[in-house]
This record gives structure tokens, sequence and C-alpha cells, in this order.
């Protein structure tokens, strides 16, 4: 594969062009059937594809990396996530209104949200988290509240106090330190309390929650919930 990869280099010194065009009289891809894609020896920002036996030279849009394995767009993935070893990578950005990069995920304020922007082609899309998280823009994407305490408030967002004791014998004392109680009115969440913050947790798919052991469970062990199935 390394031969290869260094054959189609020596042949793109002289037909190389960007947008995955067609390279002319480059050795055969690997493999005929499919679609495969290979790391540039030398740049982050290039790769090679080969669709059903055809290779094409393809770049990254601006603000994405190759490393493989992203699927942001067309095999890239966001400059911040990919680890370009010795490769180059150009990260003169493009910037628009809203978007440092063609593409990115941004913060949309700089306080604490529970929306944030995802940009595509320059335009900057407005997303919103998961109940009960905002957005972290150290680790580009939604967090528990209680852990950007800098800037949030745990208990406006998921809007729940915990308190300091609980009855004992009661459910919520059961999981104590981090005891648990129901969303009035939602079938499919709790609020478990982690060093004095609530978080609010979803039971996943299918689950719901029986408000009179705080665990999730199938449906039809939990009867006033049965008809709350996500679709």
């Amino acid at each position: 594969m390394r031969a290869f990869l260094f054959a189609v280099v020596s042949v793109l010194s002289v037909s190389f062009a960007h947008g995955g065009v067609l390279v002319n009289d480059a050795p055969s891809c690997p493999e005929q059937h499919g679609v495969q894609a290979y790391a540039h020896p030398e740049s982050c920002n290039i790769f090679f594809l080969c669709t059903n036996g055809t290779l094409t030279v393809e770049q990254c849009e601006n603000g994405l990396l190759f490393d493989g394995k992203g699927a942001v767009h067309n095999h890239c993935n966001y400059h911040w996530a990919v680890d370009c070893g010795e490769r180059k990578a150009d990260l003169t950005p493009i910037s628009t209104p809203g978007c440092e990069y063609q593409f990115g995920l941004y913060p949309d304020t700089d306080g604490c949200s529970t929306h944030y922007i995802k940009c595509a082609y320059g335009e900057p899309i407005p997303q919103e988290c998961e109940p009960g998280l905002v957005y972290d823009e150290r680790i580009h994407g939604c967090n528990w509240p209680d852990l950007l305490l800098e800037k949030c408030n745990p208990e406006a967002v998921v809007g729940f106090k915990c308190p300091t004791k609980v009855p004992s014998g009661s459910p919520a004392a059961k999981f104590w330190p981090f005891p648990r109680f129901p969303v009035p009115g939602d079938c499919h969440r709790l609020i478990t309390c982690v060093n004095g913050h609530p978080r609010l947790i979803s039971c996943g798919d299918n689950k719901v929650l029986d408000d009179s052991t705080l665990t999730c469970e199938e449906p039809e062990l939990v009867p006033h919930c049965a008809n709350h199935i996500r679709k």
C-alpha cells in the first residue's frame, strides 16, 4: 500500500489538481470495487479516493483535514480532531459572518448556552444541545453544565435544585451520594445530583423511568408510561 501511495505522488507531481480531478496515468487502485480513501503522505489537506477502481485526488474543505476516519464531509474531519502526524496542514481560515472556517463548530455566545453554531460551506446553522446540556467550547460539543461552573448555573439549566439530604429509605436515598429524582410529566428522563449539582439523564431508546424505583425499565413494566414510547 505504501508503494502505491508513493507511486501516485510521483505522478501527481506533474498532473495534480485540486477538487477531485482525475489523475491520468496513475497506478491502479488497490481495490477495484467499492470506495476507499487513503492519506496523502505529505499533506493533511489532501487524500486519494478510489471509487470502483477509479483514482481521484480530493481536497478537504476549509476547516477540515483527512485522518481516514472522519465523516463530517467527504471523508474529512474537523481539523481539531485530526492527528496529522508528520503530514503538513494548511489551517488558513476562510471566514464568513459567524464562521471562522467554512466547516466548524462554534459557541453562539460567550456565556452559558444550550445552543451552538455548526458551519457548513460558510453558512452558520443554529444547533441545540440535548435537554440538560450546554455547549462546551473545550470539547467542541455539549456537556453537563456542572462541568462549566465558571459560566453556567446547573440549577437554571436543568430547572432543579438538589437537596442537601433526602429521607432515609426513600428511592432517592438508595443512590446516595448521587440521589435520583423523577422529572414531573417526563417518562424518559430523571435527575441525578453530582456534587450537589443536578444532571438531566435520559433513559435511552425504548426505556422509561419507574418513579417508584428511579430506574429505567421496559415500558410494559411501567403501566402509566406504556404509551410514551419514543418513535
